[in-house]
C-alpha cells in the first residue's frame, strides 16, 4: 500500500478533469482527494502500488476530450489513517503567479442538444443547457482557479436538481460550473434596442422578426451579434448599409451540417472544423445552387459558414429554418459590443431588435475563422473556441508580455513553457479597439498575476502598440522586426527548434532600414535572422493611401518599368491627371520604399481592372485569387546574385502589361501571378539552402491566407526537396505576430543570460 502525490499541468480546469479523476480513482479503488489551485489540478491517491502506478499511467491518455495535460509530476506522500473516499477539495486560490490556464468556451454537445430537443426532459428548449464536455468557459471567468464562485455564473444559485446533479459524481455535470436550468439560470428575452419587452417566447418572436426580412442583435457567447436572412438582398444590403461595411463578406449560420452542404462544398477535414467543439466559422467554395444573396460575399466565390455554437443559436437556426448571416455585433472596424447598456447607442441605429439575457459576459470573444488548405486546417481569425488555449512552448522559461502589432491584434504572454494567446482583438486604427487592446492586457496580467521580465513590439515607430509599449510601465521593452516575428512564430507554431528559411511575404512591416519590408526571404530563429532575399524596392506613393488605392501601386510599378513612357493599361484611363502627382510622389523626398509582396498583388489586380480601390485589407488579393484560371502560363523569374539576393518585379509588370495590350482575360493573367510567386518562392529558398546548408522552409505572414497560392508552392516546396512548415494552432496573419515576438523575446532573455 502506498499514497501518491500528482501535480497535472495543462488545460484541466473547466473541462471536468477533477471528476474524471474521481471516477479513475474509484473504479482502481483508490482513494484520496482531487483539487484545482493555481498551478492546475493536484491530487492525492492511496492504494495498492499496482493501482498507484494504473491510475498514474492512465491520467493522461484517458483524460476528458476538451483537457490537455501537458505534464504529470508525481511523489510518494505519507499514507493517510482511515481514509475511506476519494473526496473532491475546494480550491486552493492565492499563490503569486498563476501558471493554470482558463479553458476556451465550447459548442454545445450531442448530450446538452439531445435535452433541449426532448419535451419530456426539464431543459426542453434551455437556451443555457451545458455540461463538463461543452458551455461557457472564457467569457465567464472572473479568476482561477475556475470555480463557480469565481465566475458571472456566481449570479445564479442552483435549483434543488441541478444542486444534486453539481454534487453527483456520476453525473457529466458534476462540478460544471455552468450548471444552471430554467428554475435557476439565465433567461433570454427579446426586447427593441431602446428596451422594450416583445410579448411571446423569445426565440419564437426573434424568429418571426428575421423571417420579416428585420435585423436581431443577438447576444452569444462573447458579444452581440447581428442576424438577418441570408437569402434576403435587401434585408443584407441594409446591414451592409446600417453597420458600415460596404463589401466585406459576412458570415453565416446554419442548423446543420447537412445544411451546410447545400451552401459550400466540404471536405472531410472542413466537416471536422464546423462540428469539432470550436465551431468556427469555416470558409468553403460555395455551391451554384445555394440560396445566399449575392450581397453575402461580393468579392468572392467562398461563402463562411458555421454551426450554432449554444443551444440559443441552435433553437434560433431551427425556428427560422432558413440561412442566416450572422456577423459581429458591431460597426465595422469597432469592438464587439458585450455590455447590455451600450447595446441602444453602439446598435441601436443597426438592429430592429435585441435578443439578449442576464447572465454577464465577462470578456469578449469573437468567432474563430478558418479554412482548409493543402490538406490542413488553417485558422486566419483566433478567437471563441481556441482562444486562450495556450501554444506549447519547447521548454520553461520567464515571463515574457509581447502586444503585436497594429493590424489583426493579439496579445500574447508566454508564461512557464506556455505561450498565453488573447483572443483576436481587430485593428488598432479606431480608438474603442485600442481600448480593447489595453483591458486584454490588464486583464491577461491580472489573471495570471504575472510580472512580465521583458515586454515586446514591433519596430513600426507608429503601431498604437508600439507606442502602448513605449508608455507602459510595465517592463523593459525590445522591439522586433515585424517579419523576424513571422518566422519565429512559424517556428514556435510549428514545434520547430533550430533555424530555418523563412518564406514570409505579407503587406508591410517596418524594416530596420526604414523602408516597408513585405517580400521576405529570412534565414535564421528565434535568436536571429538574416535576409537572404527580397522583392526590389518601389516606391509607395501616397503612403498608406496606396493601400486604399491600388492604382496608385500600378503607377509606382509601371513607372519602376517603364520609365515615364507608361504603357496605355485600359484599367488606368481616365487616371492620366493622376499620373503627373503620382509620378512626382515616386521620389526619395515624397514616398516611402516598399519591398511588399502584398503590394504587388495589388498592383496586378489594378492593373487587370479588378480592384483599383479597396473597402478592406487584402480586398484585391482576395478578388485577383478569384479571378484565376487554370495554371496554363509561366512569367520570367529574375533573382540576382546580390547579398541580399533581389527579386527584380519589372519582368513579371512588363510580361502583364504584354499580356493585357494582347487582350489576355484577367483569369490569365491572375493564374500565372500565383505561379510567378511560388517560383520566385522556391528559387528563393533553393539559394538560402545553397548559402545556409538549410532544408527546412517556414511560410508565414498574410499572403499565405492565399489558398491558391498553397496549393502551387507546398508541394513545389516539397518536390525541391523543402520540410515544409506552416501555421496550425495561430494564424499566417499579424494575428500570428505576438507569439513571435514572445519566442524572440525568450531567446533575448536566455542570450542575455
Amino acid at each position: 500500500m502506498g499514497r501518491r502525490r500528482l501535480r497535472i499541468a495543462g488545460t484541466v480546469q473547466g473541462v471536468g478533469f477533477r471528476p474524471y479523476l474521481h471516477r479513475l480513482a474509484l473504479s482502481l479503488s483508490l482513494t484520496g482527494t482531487a483539487g484545482n489551485d493555481d498551478e492546475g489540478v493536484w491530487c492525492e491517491i492511496q492504494g495498492r502500488r499496482a493501482d498507484l502506478d494504473e491510475f498514474e499511467a492512465r491520467v493522461a491518455v484517458e483524460a476528458p476530450p476538451l483537457a490537455r495535460v501537458d505534464s504529470v509530476l508525481s511523489a510518494d506522500v505519507a499514507a493517510v489513517e482511515g481514509e475511506r473516499d476519494f473526496l473532491l477539495a475546494p480550491s486552493t486560490p492565492g499563490s503569486d503567479t498563476v501558471t493554470g490556464t482558463v479553458p476556451p468556451d465550447v459548442a454545445a454537445c450531442p448530450a446538452c442538444l439531445a435535452e433541449v430537443a426532448d419535451p419530456g426532459g426539464r431543459r426542453y428548449r434551455y437556451a443555457f443547457t451545458c455540461c463538463t464536455d461543452c458551455g461557457p468557459r472564457y467569457t465567464v471567468v472572473r479568476s482561477l482557479p475556475y470555480d463557480r464562485e469565481r465566475t458571472s455564473m456566481a449570479a445564479f444559485e442552483l435549483c434543488e436538481a441541478c444542486e444534486a446533479e453539481y454534487r453527483d459524481p456520476a453525473d457529466r455535470r458534476h462540478h460544471a460550473q455552468a450548471v444552471c436550468c430554467a428554475d435557476c439560470g439565465p433567461a433570454l428575452s427579446l426586447e427593441s434596442v431602446s428596451g422594450e419587452p416583445f410579448a411571446g417566447d423569445p426565440i419564437s418572436e426573434a424568429a418571426a422578426l428575421l423571417r420579416e426580412g428585420r435585423i436581431v442583435a443577438v447576444k452569444g457567447l462573447g458579444g452581440y451579434q447581428l442576424a438577418c436572412r441570408a437569402d434576403d438582398s435587401a434585408a443584407v444590403a441594409r446591414l451592409r448599409r446600417r453597420k458600415h461595411r460596404e463589401e466585406k463578406p459576412f458570415a453565416l449560420l446554419v442548423a446543420s451540417i447537412a445544411a451546410a452542404s447545400e451552401l459550400v462544398q466540404l471536405d472531410d477535414l472542413a466537416e471536422r472544423a464546423l462540428t469539432g467543439p470550436e465551431a468556427p466559422i469555416v470558409l468553403a467554395p460555395r455551391r451554384e445552387s445555394a440560396a445566399v444573396a449575392v450581397e453575402v460575399a461580393p468579392d468572392t466565390r467562398l461563402l463562411g459558414v458555421m454551426l450554432p455554437a449554444t443551444p440559443m443559436h441552435t433553437l434560433l437556426a431551427a425556428e427560422t429554418g432558413l440561412t442566416l448571416v450572422c456577423t459581429s455585433g458591431n460597426r465595422s472596424d469597432e469592438p464587439i459590443v458585450t455590455d447590455d447598456a451600450r447595446v441602444s447607442d453602439e446598435l441601436g441605429d443597426i438592429a430592429d431588435a435585441a435578443l439578449r439575457h442576464n447572465r454577464l459576459i465577462e470578456r469578449r470573444a469573437d468567432d474563430s475563422v478558418g479554412h482548409v488548405v493543402h490538406g490542413g486546417f488553417q485558422l486566419l481569425r483566433r478567437a471563441r473556441g481556441y482562444a486562450p488555449g495556450t501554444v506549447r512552448l519547447d521548454r520553461d522559461g520567464p515571463a515574457v508580455l509581447a502586444v503585436g502589432a497594429e493590424l489583426k491584434s493579439t496579445v500574447c504572454l508566454a508564461l512557464g513553457a506556455d505561450a498565453h494567446m488573447s483572443v483576436h482583438l481587430g485593428d488598432l486604427e479606431h480608438p474603442a479597439a485600442l481600448g480593447a487592446f489595453e483591458t486584454a492586457v490588464a486583464d491577461m496580467l491580472a489573471l495570471t498575476r504575472a510580472t512580465p521580465e521583458l515586454l515586446v513590439h514591433d519596430l513600426h515607430p507608429e503601431y498604437l502598440s508600439t507606442k502602448f509599449a513605449a508608455s507602459a510601465d510595465l517592463a523593459p521593452r525590445l522591439g522586433v522586426q515585424h517579419h523576424h516575428a513571422h518566422l519565429a512564430s512559424c517556428l514556435t507554431d510549428a514545434g520547430f527548434r533550430g533555424p530555418a528559411i523563412g518564406v514570409m511575404f505579407d503587406g508591410m512591416g517596418w524594416g530596420p532600414d526604414g523602408t516597408l519590408w513585405g517580400g521576405e526571404i529570412l534565414v535564421g530563429d528565434a535568436g536571429g535572422y538574416e535576409r537572404s532575399a527580397h522583392l526590389r524596392p518601389v516606391h509607395m506613393p501616397g503612403g498608406t493611401a496606396a493601400i486604399r488605392q491600388p492604382w496608385r501601386m500600378a503607377l509606382a510599378h509601371l513607372h519602376e518599368a517603364f520609365g515615364t513612357d507608361l504603357p496605355p493599361i485600359p484599367a488606368l484611363s481616365g487616371r492620366e491627371a493622376d499620373v503627373v502627382q503620382v509620378l512626382d510622389q515616386c521620389r526619395p523626398s515624397q514616398s516611402i520604399l516598399t519591398t511588399s509582396m502584398g503590394r504587388l498583388f495589388d498592383t496586378v489586380a489594378a492593373l487587370c481592372g479588378i480592384a483599383g480601390t479597396t473597402t478592406y485589407e487584402g480586398q484585391a488579393a482576395i478578388r485577383l485569387e478569384q479571378a484565376a484560371g487554370p495554371d496554363v502560363r509561366r512569367y520570367p523569374v529574375e533573382i540576382s546574385a546580390n547579398t541580399p539576393t533581389v527579386i527584380e518585379f519589372s519582368p513579371l509588370v512588363e510580361a502583364v502589361t504584354a499580356d493585357l495590350l494582347a487582350g489576355r482575360q484577367p483569369s490569365v493573367i491572375s493564374s500565372a501571378l500565383h505561379r510567378w510567386v511560388a517560383d520566385v518562392a522556391v528559387a528563393s529558398a533553393q539559394h538560402a539552402r545553397e548559402m545556409s546548408g538549410l532544408a527546412t522552409v517556414a511560410l508565414s505572414g498574410g499572403v499565405f491566407q492565399n489558398r491558391r497560392l498553397m496549393q502551387l508552392l507546398v508541394p513545389d516546396l516539397e518536390q525541391a526537396g523543402f520540410e515544409v512548415l506552416r501555421h496550425r494552432q495561430v494564424p499566417p496573419n499579424d494575428g500570428g505576430i505576438a507569439l513571435g515576438q514572445a519566442a524572440v523575446g525568450r531567446a533575448t532573455l536566455s542570450g542575455r543570460g
